[in-house]
Formats: structure tokens, sequence, C-alpha cells
């Protein structure tokens, strides 16, 4: 049994009597729509036995996919966990609940940034439970480049030609933004007309690139063949696949800039399975779901309370996890509105086009 198998199993037996010892058995099927690494046997078998709530996942490759899974069917999930900036037109259309914080005790112990997100509360009620954070850099083969890119524009040369590839989502809407000028908050805030010229510089740079990638595997495997040299990623996720691979990548943050995201989880109006949704959020923020979720995917947690003793130094340090002034430098993603649409159809329209 190798290291990393140990410390695996020995979490698991941590998780199962964690929760044991402080869950209300339960009993119902949750049906999630969530993103890869988010529903792992690791921290969720535990929580099936300890709780009685079977959890079965659907997987999604793109925030854009909830609006439209959701309405073609939405009481087909119960749990779903978009990013902030997609969050509230489910909430304005009365796709999800809003929370009783009084079911969930260690929602106090969340980071005050992100608790009060503008992103999850509406007048007055809290829609979502903050599970991680984090960035989208940009990531390069190390072997291909002499000398280390530091900007997105350097990407973008002749010789890079069908060596790039961009998530299949709408925030490289944000980073097209980005190339043209616009900086911080900005992107979030484009005019139709701002819109426009980030779609035609998006389709003007499409030489360059490979493949939009749709989920973490495709990415690794964009890699692994050796199509791509550089991408924008989900940061420290796809860099340690790579790594399992023997791949070696680095991460940069380009000049333009990055934005940071937060993901939460929200419960669908309407749930019959209310119950096991309030367990199922009370161990995303317990010891189990937020070590758990770093032990699989290396995203920084909510709850400092609860990482306290399994977060290393090293991880401590990686996530700049003490420095407040940190996180609240970040530019977050923020609540599209009404104009969610705008940014989804420009770029549908860049994938669209020849």
């Amino acid at each position: 049994m190798t290291k990393k198998n140990r410390l695996t199993k020995l979490l698991g037996l941590s998780i199962c009597l964690s929760i044991a010892a402080q869950a209300v058995y339960a009993e119902g099927t949750l049906n999630i729509l969530t993103w890869e690494g988010y529903a792992d046997p690791s921290f969720i078998e535990p929580f099936e036995a300890a709780t009685g709530c079977k959890v079965t996942a659907t997987f999604v490759g793109s925030n854009d996919d909830y609006a439209p899974k959701l309405l073609a069917g939405g009481g087909v999930y119960d749990l779903i966990t978009p990013t902030v900036d997609t969050t509230m037109p489910l909430i304005l259309n009365d796709l999800v609940e809003p929370l009783d914080l009084s079911r969930i005790p260690r929602f106090s112990e969340v980071f005050e940034i992100y608790k009060t997100n503008e992103g999850i509360i509406h007048e007055g009620e809290t829609y979502g439970v903050p599970w991680v954070w984090g960035a989208n850099p940009m990531m390069y083969i190390v072997d291909k480049f002499e000398t280390p890119p530091t900007t997105i524009a350097e990407l973008l040369t002749p010789e890079m030609e069908g060596r790039l590839s961009f998530w299949d989502d709408k925030t490289t809407v944000y980073l097209g933004a980005r190339l043209m000028g616009h900086r911080a908050e900005e992107v979030f805030d484009l005019t139709d007309e701002e819109l426009q010229e980030v779609r035609e510089k998006l389709i003007e740079i499409k030489p360059n690139v490979r493949k939009y990638w749709a989920s973490a595997g495709e990415l690794v495997n964009l890699y692994a063949s050796g199509e791509i040299w550089a991408s924008n990623t989900w940061g420290g996720y796809q860099i340690a696949l790579l790594a399992e691979e023997g791949i070696e990548a680095k991460e940069f943050i380009p000049e333009e800039g990055i934005d940071g995201w937060m993901d939460v989880w929200q419960i669908i109006k309407g749930t019959e399975n209310l119950d096991c949704a309030y367990e199922f959020l009370n161990m995303t923020l317990a010891e189990e779901g937020q070590c758990g979720q770093i032990a699989v995917n290396g995203y920084a947690p909510t709850n400092p309370v609860a990482v306290r003793e399994c977060l290393t130094d090293e991880q401590r340090v990686a996530m700049n996890f003490d420095s407040d002034e940190f996180r609240e430098s970040i530019v977050y993603q923020q609540n599209l509105g009404d104009r969610l649409r705008d940014y989804v159809n420009t770029w549908n329209a860049v994938k669209a086009a020849n």
C-alpha cells in the first residue's frame, strides 16, 4: 500500500467516525449536480455510511450547464455547486432554496469574505454554503518554453498556432476582456459594444487554439498527447494531475490578470430530500468535507476552523491561507445578473465562428 493510499484510508476512517459522532440518521438519495472531484468516494462513502443518505452525482464541465439542466427538469437534482458569478439568476428564478442557517451550525466559522459574498445573499436571506475558492491561472509545459511566459499575449504568436487550449466556459470571455485591456472588476460589467469587441478578439486568436477543453481530464489528455503547450486551468488541480503523468507544467498569473472564484452548495427548490441535503451541507463545512476535498482537489477551503489539523505548512503557504490581505486582494468573479445571458451568448458565438 502506498503512502498516499494509507493516508486516504486513514482519512476515510477519520471522516466516518467524525460524521457518525455528529449526524442525525436520515434516509434518502441525494442527486447532486457538481464538478469533478466534489463527490469523491473518499468523503462521500463515509457520509453515506454514517447518515443513511445515498449520493448520486452528475458532473458539469461549465457553469453554463447549470441553468439549462435545471430548467429542463430541476426536480431531478437536490444540490448543485455553481460559482458565485452564476448563482443570482438561479436565485431570482426561484430555482434554489434560501437556507435555514440554524440547521448549519458551522456556517458561522466560514471566512467573513465568503459567507457575505453578494452572490449568495438576496433580500436578507442566504442561498449558498461556501465550499472552496481559488483562481484560474495560466499554465504551460516547462520544456516547451526557453523563456517562461508572463503574459497571455506571448502565447498568441504564430509559433503557438494550434498549441493553446481555453476552457469551454463563459469565463473565457473575461480572459478575452483582459486581452483587450480591461482590468479588475471591469470584465464583469462589459457593455454590448465591449462584448462585441471581445467576441471579435477571441475569434481572431482562434488559429492558436487547438480545442476548448470541457473537463479536467480532457485538458490533461491534450497535454499528455503533446497537442497543446499552454492553457488556462483550474488552479492547483490539473497541474497535479499532469504531475501524476510525469508531465512538468507550471502555473503563472499573467500580467493581464486573472479571476478568483468561489463555488457554493445550493439546495434546489422543492427538494424532497431536505434532511439529507442539510446533512450534506454540514459535512461540507466540517473536517470531513473541508479536509476531504483538499486531499482530492487541493483547492483552498472556506472554513479555517475545520482545517486546522489537516493543512500542512506547505499547503498553508501555497494557498496564502493565513493572509486575509491576500484573500481580499483577489478579484473574485462577480454576479452578472441579467447580463449572464449576454456573456453566455458571446461565448457561444465565439465557439460557433469559423
